[in-house]
């Protein structure tokens, strides 16, 4: 099969690694890859929502099957352009890519199926907003949410009345994040475990992956601001069992089959972003509550996630598009995996690239240890940095312990000016 995998992060980079290994792949291209991904696949230089260049090129060169990474291109349409064309994608429609598109179509969807979630209401216009706010979080914490697609950075968890006006003030009335602030939804905060369930979906069978957890905050001790994640690992202790089945039954399968009475079937990976409480639920004393939905793999859950696969993830993709997951038995190695992400200094905020990396080579060769690019390039011979996350380093052991073992001892090897990376991932 000839392949293109669209995106260039460390979540590709694990993409490509993984499809790379499938005895179905003739040949794989990523669009636009980064300096990782040029080792497993041929790169083009077509962005991830450059939509009919990207139908253009899956055409010109014959893709038996395109696999998409991020959320943008989906929510942008990306897999109902491919199938007009006739050509299979792994990753479901815009209608259904909605549950991340759209926060107030994810938050209404869950309050018509009696799915759990934090109370909430949606507002189009600032004024309400506001009157809403001083009427019901006087003195109450709450969290205000960008409806539209906001790539990580739409949700503001408020400690004050204040925060929560400045917030709608950012959103709404000064278009922090364009469009989509125009609408917000308005939450009563959860409090409890953070837990990130990953499952694949063809809109009727659900196959969970092992459940992972990650770390939003720049710094150690979950101090400093939001990022795009800074680690994670699997598996989660305190993810039981019976919470995960419980979750499945709850969450993900009452979502799914909503979706596909509705005439809008959920075919690729479906992430719930949950928030476990003490609240005592049927299960037990503790009740997971969805925060978000996402409409592909978390990025960097998927980089502990892939390793982990042992089934061909290609075989996977094929049975998802195509209805027929019932038919496949999709497995996992017992064993865990560490991610830690090397950022630039600044990041979040500002910072610069261009800069050498140095030891890459060094800490590839180390056993139980696999280097996902995150933001990289080629540079005259020179592998330097390109983004805010820059690299993904990946430990594997028979136990937490070991693994992280494994990944921090392969990240002294790595050096670039101005490196920073959190000390306390899956301690």
């Amino acid at each position: 099969m000839r392949i293109l995998l669209v995106g260039g992060g460390g979540r590709e980079h694990a993409l490509a690694w993984k499809i790379a290994q499938s005895d179905a792949c003739e040949q794989l291209f990523a669009a636009p890859g980064n300096a990782g991904i040029a080792n497993l696949a041929e790169c083009v230089p077509i962005a991830p929502k450059e939509i009919p260049a990207l139908v253009q090129f899956a055409r010109e060169q014959r893709i038996d099957l395109v696999v998409v990474g991020p959320e943008s291109p989906l929510i942008a349409g990306l897999a109902d352009a491919l199938q007009e064309v006739g050509i299979p994608c792994f990753g479901p429609t815009r209608a259904a890519a909605q549950l991340e598109g759209s926060k107030a179509f994810a938050k209404q969807l869950m309050a018509e199926i009696g799915v759990p979630t934090a109370p909430f209401r949606v507002f189009d216009d600032p004024a309400e907003a506001k009157r809403y706010l001083h009427e019901q979080f006087p003195h109450q914490k709450c969290v205000v949410k960008a409806d539209g697609e906001a790539l990580g950075k739409g949700a503001f968890v408020c400690d004050t009345l204040q925060d929560a006006l400045d917030a709608v003030e950012f959103l709404m009335e000064q278009r922090g994040l364009g469009e989509a602030g125009q609408r917000v939804v308005i939450e009563h905060r959860l409090y409890g475990r953070e837990l990130s369930l990953l499952c694949f979906t063809d809109g009727q069978t659900v196959c969970p992956m092992p459940p992972v957890r990650d770390y939003k905050r720049a710094l150690d001790g979950d101090r400093g601001p939001n990022t795009g994640g800074m680690g994670c690992f699997t598996p989660v202790p305190d993810a039981t069992p019976p919470l995960l089945q419980q979750s499945i039954r709850q969450i993900i399968e009452p979502t799914v089959h909503a979706l596909t009475a509705r005439g809008i079937p959920y075919r690729g990976v479906l992430y719930a972003g949950l928030m476990i409480t003490a609240t005592p639920g049927e299960e037990g004393e503790s009740q997971p509550f969805v925060l978000e939905f996402n409409c592909r793999f978390g990025d960097p859950e998927a980089q502990v996630l892939l390793p982990l696969l042992k089934t061909d993830l290609v075989a996977i993709a094929q049975a998802t598009i195509e209805g027929r997951l019932d038919r496949l038995t999709v497995e996992f190695e017992p064993r865990a995996a560490v991610c830690v992400v090397l950022a630039s200094g600044g990041y979040p905020g500002d910072y610069r690239t261009g800069i050498p990396i140095e030891g890459l080579e060094a800490a590839a060769r180390l056993p139980n240890v696999l280097i996902f690019h995150a933001g990289t390039r080629l540079q005259n011979g020179q592998i330097i940095t390109a983004g805010g996350r820059v690299l993904n380093v990946v430990g594997l052991g028979s136990t937490l312990s070991e693994a992280r073992q494994h990944a921090y001892h392969a990240l002294e090897q790595i050096h670039f000016d101005g490196m920073h990376y959190r000390t306390d991932i899956a301690t």
